[in-house]
């Protein structure tokens, strides 16, 4: 039975290569300053009046890291802003987050999943413990945190809440491995890199994390780092279910790598299949500047918000349309280093 097969896939492959052959797409352009413009160009249309934030993704990026005492200065400024109260997004998902990075708090019935940890330890105890119990949450009944990648702003508090409630610590493979061997940004302003044994829960692309009545799939998107995931779960509001992805890595601070930057790309386009078989209609992220968070909340705190839309839902096109944005901006940079 299973060589039948084999070989009328075979000969279906041979008929697919000719016609291919006959027909083959114009070549890609090399890259340009025309070329870079076309991805601008079409991110900015992508982006249209509403995903604007996105468009500092088409900035040029530095070719090298920030050096140690540089990114020392700008984090000490950007953990001194006074952080924002934590708000409510929807009825299972809540911001205890800090000015400029994000913590959210998704609730089961059987205990939370925290998403990220925030720079310090002190900024997990005020801020996601702090937070928590002024949404009426008990930060006791935090079971797991998914680091979604491996830098410090996103780890720092991980280990301090991990021994407290005896949470569970889910990083990909990849950035397990970075964070015990070679950290990409190593400073001291952030908390120490999560670890047990020396380490918890590695997971895969696709693996899906299960807590009481919610199932959180972890996509792997690598580019931030090698090893970001990006979650994929449900949230309730108003008493309807939206499908939510949580894009694990934005910017590009890592330099001058091509082959990374092509991995950010083919993870934009991978997820907006994704996005578009699932329906997802929410995109939040782990940095406010990105996904608008605070406003949104802001929002929901006023009189008559829970008659009006929740701000957090956008609808799928619109989440494919801020993937469309960074995939450009991602090509546009590619283009810029390749000429250098």
């Amino acid at each position: 039975m299973v060589r039948p097969l084999r070989m009328k896939t075979a000969a279906l492959a041979t008929v697919v290569a000719l016609v291919q052959g006959c027909a083959q797409p114009p070549a890609q352009q090399p890259p340009s300053d025309a070329t870079v413009a076309d991805h601008v160009a079409a991110a900015t249309r992508a982006a249209g009046t509403d995903l604007g934030a996105l468009l500092t993704l088409c900035k040029p990026a530095p070719a090298t890291r920030p050096a140690d005492a540089e990114l020392d200065r700008s984090l000490t400024a950007l953990i001194a802003k006074p952080p924002p109260p934590p708000g409510k997004a929807f009825d299972n998902l809540y911001f205890v987050g800090a000015d400029w990075v994000s913590a959210w708090a998704l609730q089961t019935s059987d205990g939370i999943i925290l998403i990220d940890a925030l720079n310090t330890q002190v900024e997990a105890a005020a801020l996601i413990e702090g937070g928590m119990r002024k949404m009426g949450l008990d930060p006791a009944q935090i079971k797991y945190i998914v680091v979604t990648h491996g830098h410090g702003d996103h780890y720092g508090g991980a280990p301090y809440l991990a021994k407290k409630y005896g949470a569970r610590v889910v990083m990909s493979e990849r950035d397990w491995t970075m964070t015990e061997t070679r950290l990409e940004f190593a400073t001291p302003i952030w908390g120490a890199p999560p670890q047990r044994g020396p380490r918890d829960l590695a997971v895969q692309d696709g693996d899906r994390l299960t807590l009481g009545d919610t199932s959180v799939t972890l996509y792997l998107t690598p580019g931030h780092t090698l090893g970001t995931i990006s979650p994929v779960f449900d949230v309730r509001s108003g008493g309807q279910t939206h499908r939510a992805l949580l894009w694990g890595g934005t910017s590009f601070n890592f330099g001058k790598d091509l082959p990374r930057l092509g991995s950010y790309i083919d993870a934009t386009r991978r997820m907006s299949t994704v996005v578009s078989a699932q329906r997802i209609d929410v995109l939040v992220s782990n940095h406010s500047g990105i996904d608008g968070s605070q406003a949104k909340l802001a929002a929901l705190r006023q009189p008559g918000a829970a008659a009006r839309p929740n701000p957090f839902v956008l609808g799928t096109p619109t989440v494919e349309r801020a993937l469309s944005v960074m995939g450009e901006c991602a090509q546009a940079q590619r283009d810029r280093f390749a000429m250098q």
